[in-house]
């Protein structure tokens, strides 16, 4: 009988950024938001606040107007 407290069969569960869809994590790319852009996180060694994106290319190349949308959202 497996342990109750266990986290062993855990499957972290993220948010693509432009898409909206939800999928495993490792699944994702992963990226941070600096004042010059977006850097990717390949390894996931950065401790920072992540964001993610399916690997698509077209969520990917909507990454930019995401960045712009949510920088217009914080400054109103």
């Amino acid at each position: 009988m497996p342990n109750m407290n266990s986290h062993a069969c855990h499957v972290p569960i993220r948010t693509c950024v432009a898409c909206r869809k939800k999928s495993a994590q490792k699944e994702l790319l992963a990226f941070l938001l600096l004042p010059a852009g977006i850097v990717f996180d390949i390894n996931r060694r950065l401790a920072t606040r992540k964001y993610y994106v399916c690997r698509d290319a077209e969520c990917v190349q909507n990454l930019d107007k995401w960045r712009k949308k949510r920088a217009k959202g914080r400054k109103a």
